[in-house]
């Protein structure tokens, strides 16, 4: 990494680019791009890593120095057909791999949204395909964290909306077995949020900043950087470090605008607006 003061390097020593955030990047050169701008974590999104293979991937993630916060996605539990189901198990297996592979302690679960009009048969899907996956995911020592979602894209991409929600399926687990990921985004609205987080104390294991636009441009593409929306960043943020957590904290922004910026101009700004509000 570059020559920075030591006082900077402690400033920014959690800070994580969720590729997502910089999505025209390949996976090459978002390493590159963090390893420029001082960032001394990444976030990888399994897409990229199909598009560079893992070995590649595993050796530019060790050549550059970077630590890997999280790998991106497993879940996707419910489906139609017994055999639907089978396949998707099959791919969390292979999450889990990727992510022992290349040096992630957490694999993300989104844990998909119901194939039909019965949520409370899906959730049960996702509650039985955790169960069956956890004892892979021991095995190549990896913690499962449940992401809850915004209950906007129950329909679509996860049943589980509340953070709630997930803490009750972690805490049938031992905490190095499945933790919870606080995203703001997904979950700054919730009346009962500061109670869960304390609820989730030493279970979780993942943080995600982002903010939330007024008005809101798209349901999907309209996450804002740290500062332009509505959160209130720096409380929630005490509520989680309160309750335990002193990891990676990934920016993890879904904007067409911020993808259109330039990798290292993209990066200065997810740097300014982390120290500024985050």
């Amino acid at each position: 990494m570059g020559v920075i003061g030591l006082e900077q390097l402690n400033t920014f020593n959690r800070l994580s680019l969720n590729q997502i955030t910089t999505d025209r990047l390949s996976l090459p050169e978002a390493v590159e791009a963090c390893v420029r701008a001082d960032i001394p974590w990444i976030a990888l999104w399994r897409h990229k890593l199909a598009q560079t293979g893992l070995i590649e991937a595993k050796r530019l993630i060790r050549d550059s120095g970077l630590q890997v916060s999280s790998i991106c996605r497993g879940g996707m539990f419910p489906a139609a057909t017994a055999e639907e189901r089978r396949q998707r198990m099959d791919d969390n297996r292979r999450a889990v791999e990727e992510a022992a592979e290349l040096g992630a302690d957490i694999l993300v679960l989104v844990c998909g949204p119901a194939p039909d009009k019965d949520i409370a048969a899906a959730r049960l899907m996702v509650e039985e395909g955790i169960a069956e996956l956890v004892p892979y995911a021991e095995s190549h020592g990896i913690t499962l964290g449940i992401e809850p979602l915004h209950p906007m894209y129950a329909a679509e991409r996860s049943v589980i909306n509340l953070l709630s929600q997930a803490n009750e399926i972690a805490e049938r687990y031992r905490p190095n077995q499945v933790g919870v990921v606080v995203d703001v985004f997904h979950v700054w609205w919730d009346p009962a949020l500061y109670e869960q987080i304390a609820r989730a104390a030493g279970r979780i294991v993942g943080y995600h900043v982002s903010d939330w636009i007024v008005p809101t441009p798209d349901l999907l593409m309209g996450r804002g950087m740290m500062g332009d929306g509505v959160i209130d960043l720096r409380r929630i943020r005490k509520a989680v470090e309160a309750a335990g957590y002193n990891g990676p904290i990934e920016v993890e922004i879904f904007n067409k605008a911020i993808w259109e910026l330039d990798g290292d101009e993209s990066l200065a700004l997810m740097k300014h607006r982390y120290l500024e509000h985050a």
